[in-house]
Formats: C-alpha cells, sequence, structure tokens
C-alpha cells in the first residue's frame, strides 16, 4: 500500500500514525475519551480549543497498544481502537467487540476552490437500528436520521418546521444503537455539514469548509455517562442562582416601559411563577448596544427598581454587532481601539 502507516510510536497518551501525507494523532484523554485529529498534509494547525476545558483532568485506569499485522491497536479499560495500517480507517468497538464507530472513508479532504484552504471530512457507516440526535437548535424529529444539517449561526426570524440553520449551532451528536451510545464531537469553528443517512441511507458524514478535522469520541455505553463525559470535556457549569432556573418571560418585543410593566404585573395578577423580564432590542436607542431609549425607556432605574420590587430580574439584550454611527461612543472607541471583526479586504 503506497500510503500504509510507516511507523507509529506512543508518548505520554498520544500515539502517531504517520503515511506517506498524513499524520493521525490519537489522545487517550481517559478510558470513554479518545481524540482523534488529522493534518492532512503532513503539518498540523496551532493546537487550540475554544470548548475543551482548560481545567480537563486526563483519568486512565489502564492503556494498552498491540499490532497484528493489519491493525495498530489501542486498549483502554472501555473501549479498544483500531487503526488499519493501510488507509488509517478507524473502528471502535467494547470490550467484547461489538463496533460503536465504524469509518466508511474515514478521513478525506479536498481544496477548498472558492475561498482556499481545505474541506476536511469524515465518513462513518451507520450501524443497524441505529439513531442521531443533537446539534443544537433543529425544528424537527429529536430523531436526525435520514437528515443533512448545517451548522452555522443564522438569526432565521420566525423560522419555520425543518428551517436550517438557526440560532444555536453544536458541532456535537449522539449515535445510539443496540443499546449503547457514544458521541462525535466534532471540535472547530468552521462551518460545519452533518449527514445522517441522507445522501447515502448507510453512511453518516461531518464535515467544515476550512479548518482541521478535529473530533472526540465519547463512549457511554448509556447516554448518561456519555453526557456526564462530555461536560467533564467542555467544563461543567457553575451552580446557578434560583432565580435563573425559575420562568422566563422572553419575547420581542416589549415596549414602551409602561408595556414592560403591565406584563409583569399581569403575571402577579394571575398568579403566574415569573423570575424574570427581558427587554429585546426595542429599549435601545436607535438599536445602538448599551443605551435607552429616551423616549420609550427614560427612566431604566426607576424600572428595574419596580420590577425588582414584584420579584423580577430584568435581563437585557445585547446584540454582537455595533451600529455604525460616526456620532455613536461605542462605534467611535471600537474604531480607535480596532476591535471590530473584518474580512480579509479589510471591510467590516
Amino acid at each position: 500500500y503506497p500510503d500504509a502507516i510507516r511507523h507509529w510510536e506512543q508518548k505520554g497518551h498520544y500515539f502517531y500514525f504517520p503515511t506517506s501525507e498524513t499524520i493521525l494523532e490519537v489522545k487517550v484523554v481517559n478510558d470513554q475519551v479518545i481524540r482523534f485529529r488529522y493534518a492532512a498534509d503532513g503539518f498540523f494547525q496551532r493546537d487550540f480549543s475554544y470548548a475543551v476545558s482548560p481545567d480537563l483532568q486526563e483519568s486512565l485506569v489502564s492503556l494498552g497498544a498491540f499490532d497484528d499485522g493489519e491493525h495498530v491497536g489501542i486498549i483502554t479499560q472501555k473501549v479498544k481502537c483500531l487503526v488499519r495500517k493501510s488507509n488509517l480507517a478507524v473502528t471502535l468497538t467494547d470490550q467484547q467487540g461489538q463496533v460503536i464507530l465504524d469509518d466508511e472513508a474515514g478521513f478525506h479532504w479536498q481544496h477548498y476552490r472558492w475561498k482556499g484552504g481545505k474541506i476536511v471530512y469524515a465518513s462513518k457507516k451507520i450501524q443497524e437500528g441505529e439513531g442521531f440526535y443533537g446539534l443544537g437548535d433543529k425544528p424537527c424529529e429529536l430523531q436526525l436520521r435520514g437528515k443533512r444539517f448545517e451548522n452555522y449561526g443564522a438569526d432565521a426570524y420566525a423560522y419555520g418546521a425543518e428551517t436550517d440553520p438557526l440560532y444555536k449551532n453544536i458541532p456535537f451528536y449522539y449515535g445510539l444503537h443496540h443499546g449503547k451510545a457514544y458521541v462525535v464531537f466534532f471540535d472547530i469553528t468552521f462551518r460545519t455539514l452533518f449527514d445522517f443517512g441522507a445522501e447515502r441511507e448507510d453512511v453518516a458524514s461531518f464535515w467544515a469548509r476550512g479548518g482541521e478535522m478535529n473530533y472526540y469520541f465519547i463512549y457511554g455505553p448509556q447516554l448518561k455517562q456519555v453526557a456526564e463525559e462530555y461536560a467533564n470535556l467542555t467544563g461543567r457549569p457553575e451552580l446557578p442562582p434560583m432565580w435563573a432556573l425559575g420562568y422566563h418571560q422572553c419575547r420581542w418585543s416589549y415596549f414602551p416601559d409602561s408595556r414592560v410593566k403591565e406584563v409583569a404585573m399581569e403575571f402577579r395578577k394571575r398568579g403566574i411563577p415569573c423570575d424574570v423580564m427581558y427587554l429585546d432590542i426595542d429599549y435601545m436607542e436607535g438599536f445602538r448596544c448599551f443605551t435607552f431609549s429616551r423616549e420609550h425607556f427614560p427612566d431604566p432605574k426607576s424600572l428595574t427598581r419596580e420590577l425588582a420590587d414584584e420579584g423580577f430580574k430584568t435581563v437585557v439584550i445585547i446584540d454582537p454587532g455595533i451600529k455604525v454611527d460616526p456620532d455613536y461612543p461605542v462605534y467611535q472607541d471600537g474604531l480607535r481601539q480596532d476591535v471590530f471583526c473584518r474580512r480579509q479586504d479589510g471591510a467590516f
């Protein structure tokens, strides 16, 4: 095989499998979590993640490796990872040999002709009776099999069933078959796509228009165990205050301030529990972040105090975009400090 593994080596919990063009790096985080990272042209990008907790603790109970001639194998207390020497295809099984996740074509890539760089792909065989769940905001059935989705943050106002993409996009999905659960977490910030048997009914695939093929496999076998390991990987939130667990009244949009107070008082009159009132973009002065409308919200301190007296917390929306207005101090300050995101041609 022209692209057969030339050699492999272990350094700590890392395993390296180089071919003539591609390098596969396998990191064993613990007995249930394994990371797969590919360098398409033999060079890895900077190893950085916004998602993985800096406090992540590796906790292996056992770790072994073997070479059977056709595969190189890694064994933990929970899973076995087989890397085929001829093409770096990966098969993951439980300790009894039941296949959990199995490469179809494995990792592959092509040049991104439109914007440069690479489109990186991974494809997996769909197991008998397998179901898929996750990805964030998807207005469809919980079962995602037979569908294709795009993960790319979109302000999809008045969306309907099957609208895609939407606001919240998480490149993470559960797979469940034969009573065993796992997760694939594609740790990347580029636009991603996931196909769960839409194009080919027996193949699930995920890819990104740029970046690096870098994903985590998390094994349960129970769904709850998978979720716990994912939380351990990405970091656990602080315990929220009690009021944050109550009912939040949030919609677009209540104004003026008298309307906000009217809605709040109706909750109290009707005996409906409510802990939080939200103000959407109409509280702003001309949709400028960090401002209050002089006409509709002339005294925000009094408004929030009155709501607090009735047991309401007040949350105001802040948009990620700053209005282009040369007389707007926030815009002026952003220009002065050069903190705005720009396209490659220098435009905002």
